[in-house]
């Protein structure tokens, strides 16, 4: 390999010929050996979106020479509209709190390779400079909160639609088990009689639900720092700097971006991205409540609830021949707990990163969010395609279990009061006979008795 030496204030550093990144880079490479992970994609391309707006306004407003911005924007072009150079950020996600060895990372790539389409050779830092030219403007106190902001935003518009579907797929099924009354349970104990389709009626509600407590998490997100530059001061940057660049960053997006009000707080503070964190984990909490449900009602076949018959897709046991587990239920529930783990990370970035002025988490912060996001999608499409979809209603066990209940009593209460209701079930109980049969032995005489003890009629 051939290396090019390049040189900064703590001395010089040789960087591959070949590379298009920098000596603030390389440094990071060598300084930052702790995971391995880098950042999503989609948070490079959110950095590329908010580095191009950046741009734009400083040539709109006169800030950057016309043949050094056009060759920057064809530099960031390539990220953009070729998906070119994602090899080119290798910085551990791991480093410095507020994310600047990343802001540097796409400032020197884009200056390289902006430097070579005018025909210079990289590493000098002439006659483009990623300080001078590309951070313009700029801080990477300002830069990564609107990239967190950004990269956010576009990964919830990806999971809404999933979330749309999902909250379709439960429509289906309430439709497919309208009519079909089935044992109720509280405590993991037989209850009074309850609609298979009201049951998938609550899963369908907590997801309506968060479906808007996202689009009201979008609205927040809308609003960055960018502007602000160091500490939301707007230092080094022009006045009109930040509503440029929104307009063209809403442009670029197509999302509605609008200018922090107080850029100081988007910049000390990520309160936002917590907020969307927490509204992951709702959703998680609303997923796995679905996926434990289903599981259950789906136990046995033999030994268990066995009211739900779910999609038999692999084989469930290296060693008991014919075994079929919930596979997909156990995968969402997976993906669930390790969303809530992560938000415990985002909760904690932010209340001990949040100091003074500035938040000194962002980095382990945006890309948690990002990872909740990115799973959330491919979690719900797969139980929705592999579980849900074929999932069916085993009627047969269902009223099986119905006629074997003992809370039907329960709707006789107002006749017989709480106590001898209580006897009925206890002695149904006990000597494994029905309610109604017990009710005939002791000789009560109740008008109507067929149709009080009608599950139908309970619900």
């Amino acid at each position: 390999m051939s290396f090019r030496k390049e040189k900064d204030v703590l001395g010089e550093l040789d960087i591959p010929s070949d590379v298009y990144w920098g000596i603030n880079t390389q440094r990071a490479i060598q300084n930052f050996q702790i995971s391995g992970k880098k950042f999503p994609k989609i948070f490079i391309i959110s950095l590329a979106q908010v580095k191009k707006a950046c741009l734009l306004a400083n040539m709109e407003l006169g800030l950057i020479d016309k043949e050094i911005g056009e060759a920057i924007l064809q530099a960031v072009d390539e990220i953009l509209k070729e998906d070119k150079h994602m090899e080119q950020f290798p910085i551990d996600i791991y480093q410095t709190g507020s994310g600047t060895q990343t802001n540097m990372n796409m400032n020197e790539v884009l200056a390289n390779r902006a430097c070579q389409i005018l025909g210079f050779p990289l590493g000098k830092k002439h006659p483009i400079h990623p300080n001078d030219h590309v951070n313009k403007s700029q801080s990477s106190n300002d830069v990564i909160p609107s990239t967190m902001h950004v990269s956010t935003a576009h990964m919830i518009t990806k999971l809404l639609p999933v979330l749309n579907r999902l909250k379709e797929a439960l429509e289906t099924k309430i439709e497919e088990f309208e009519g079909i009354v089935k044992v109720g349970r509280t405590h993991l104990q037989d209850a009074v009689p309850i609609p298979l389709s009201l049951e998938f009626e609550v899963y369908k509600n907590q997801i309506e639900t968060n479906i808007k407590r996202l689009n009201k998490v979008l609205d927040e997100l809308f609003y960055i720092p960018i502007g602000g530059t160091a500490l939301g001061t707007g230092l080094n940057a022009h006045k009109d700097f930040g509503r440029i660049t929104i307009s063209h960053l809403s442009e670029i997006t197509s999302l509605s971006i609008k200018l922090n009000p107080v850029k100081a707080e988007g910049i000390s503070s990520h309160n936002t991205i917590a907020y969307a964190s927490s509204s992951l984990k709702l959703l998680a909490l609303s997923l796995l409540k679905m996926a434990n449900d289903i599981r259950w009602m789906g136990s046995g076949p033999r030994a268990g609830l066995s009211e739900l018959i779910l999609p038999q897709n692999e084989p469930g046991s290296s060693i008991m021949p014919g075994k079929i587990n919930p596979t997909q239920s156990e995968a969402l529930i997976q993906v669930c707990l390790q969303v809530i783990g992560n938000d415990s990370v985002v909760t904690s970035g932010e209340m001990y990163g949040s100091i003074l002025d500035l938040n000194m988490s962002k980095p382990v912060m945006i890309v948690n969010v990002l990872e909740s996001l990115e799973i959330l999608i491919g979690g719900i499409n797969s139980f929705i395609d592999n579980c849900l979809v074929e999932l069916k209603a085993n009627t047969e066990k269902i009223d099986m279990n119905l006629e074997q209940m003992l809370m039907l009593v329960t709707n006789l209460t107002p006749i017989l009061g709480y106590d001898k209701c209580s006897e009925i079930a206890q002695r149904a109980f006990k000597e494994g006979k029905s309610c109604k049969v017990i009710i005939k032995e002791m000789g009560l005489k109740i008008d109507h008795l067929d149709d009080l003890l009608d599950p139908k009629n309970m619900v």
